[in-house]
């Protein structure tokens, strides 16, 4: 299918087609099955990136990256996605992709030298630590108890937080916290930076989870006992940390949707591969007509959510906050490719779960898609409040007369 892509984002975008072909997929044959990659073979992986020139798309030239805009970013990060190893090796995963995103916007001059310039690099981690356990800070992020007190020049903060990707790594972690607690969440809270070696910052553990993949990508489970940083420390403006989150999260669900939809075409290339190679009752696979039913259904809600991804893209280049948009995307492409992918396997049985194919890597690592970034049911809801909000009076107006008339028989 052809998109309005710019030349460069075609020029890009080919590029690293070739090299996830050339590099980064025989690499991931080399160790399907053995577990998380260690950080010897990503450090391996990045400098091919380098060699290639794709390396760290989506960061600003003087920081080490191509520059890219967000749009341009988009069918990048969709061949990236055909592996789960690409988006490592490009330095555009999660959540380090959204949180260079962040400090690029958000920072002071020094807190891009001191975060952004090393977390571009590659030379250390990032954290972003909202989601808290049960009381609050997951779908409903108002429901936040973390805290940050001023204490001369300093904050002081404490909470439990979970679900931190890349706690248990990260070098540098984006705490949002409570900062007026008189205030609305929306306009009382701010993110912190936080070191991850500052004095009360405890990782509890690494919270087991599916589909933790190639990548080995953590969670942690954190608590903020007593933590004193600098009050410059504060990513954005002082209670305004809804702002800048929701700057960062709308821009990394799109990112993520293209990573995913990547995984899901590469899934279904790997399955019209192996069902016309196959042969059974007679004839290939491919042959079978609800083989190819399928493969043409998955073809159309592929094209589909790309379309709906860039189409949103353009809003939020434009300015706009494109919340509809994103949601709309989001909860879409999520469920595609999770369909995309599960048939996939079933088309390769057996093979499909063996680990001498990506699919069941795939399988587990796609589910968690519906969750991350927003459930599908919040992002339906904020579809459903708008559409409830734009009532066609005039049909309202008919509706009422109908049920007018309806009483009088």
């Amino acid at each position: 299918m052809e998109y309005d892509d710019s030349d460069r984002a075609r020029e890009v975008a080919a590029r690293t087609r070739e090299f996830v072909d050339d590099v980064v997929i025989p690499t991931e044959r080399e160790v399907l099955g053995d577990g998380p990659v260690s950080d010897e073979l990503v450090a391996e992986l990045r400098a091919e990136a380098r060699e290639y020139d794709v390396y760290a798309p989506q960061v600003p030239e003087e920081f080490g990256g191509l520059g890219l805009s967000f749009s341009d970013m988009l069918p990048v990060f969709e061949e990236a996605g055909r592996s789960l190893l690409g988006p490592t090796a490009l330095h555009c995963e999660a959540p380090d992709e959204g949180n260079m995103n962040t400090l690029e916007r958000f920072a002071t001059d020094e807190q891009k030298e001191r975060w952004l310039r090393p977390l571009a690099a590659g030379d250390v981690d990032s954290g972003f630590s909202m989601t808290e356990p049960l009381q609050g800070g997951g779908s409903d992020p108002k429901m936040i108890r973390t805290n940050a007190k001023k204490d001369g020049d300093e904050w002081v903060i404490n909470g439990h937080k979970w679900w931190t990707t890349n706690g248990v790594e990260a070098d540098v972690l984006l705490v949002m916290a409570r900062t007026d607690p008189d205030a609305h969440p929306y306009s009382g809270c701010s993110i912190v930076l936080v070191p991850a070696d500052a004095e009360g910052v405890e990782v509890v553990r690494e919270i087991p989870h599916m589909g933790e993949g190639l990548v080995g990508t953590t969670h942690a489970e954190i608590v903020y006992d007593d933590v004193r940083v600098p009050v410059e420390n504060t990513l954005g403006e002082v209670n305004e940390g809804f702002a800048v989150a929701q700057k960062r999260l709308g821009p990394a669900r799109l990112t993520h949707c293209m990573r995913y939809s990547g995984m899901a075409q590469r899934a279904l290339e790997i399955a019209k591969a192996y069902a016309s190679e196959r042969q059974a009752f007679g004839e290939s696979v491919s042959e079978k007509q609800g083989v190819r039913f399928a493969v043409a259904e998955a073809e159309t809600e592929l094209h589909a959510a790309r379309s709906m991804v860039r189409h949103a893209a353009r809003q939020i280049a434009r300015g706009e906050e494109a919340r509809v948009a994103v949601s709309m995307s989001k909860v879409f492409t999520a469920n595609v490719v999770q369909e995309v992918i599960d048939q996939s396997l079933q088309f390769c049985g057996a093979n499909g779960i063996g680990k001498d194919l990506p699919l069941s890597q795939f399988y587990e690592n796609v589910r968690q898609f519906r969750i991350v970034d927003g459930a599908d049911e919040v992002h339906k809801r904020v579809v459903a409040r708008d559409a409830f909000d734009d009532v066609d009076e005039s049909e309202l107006e008919a509706v009422t007369r109908y049920r007018g008339q309806e009483g009088r028989e």
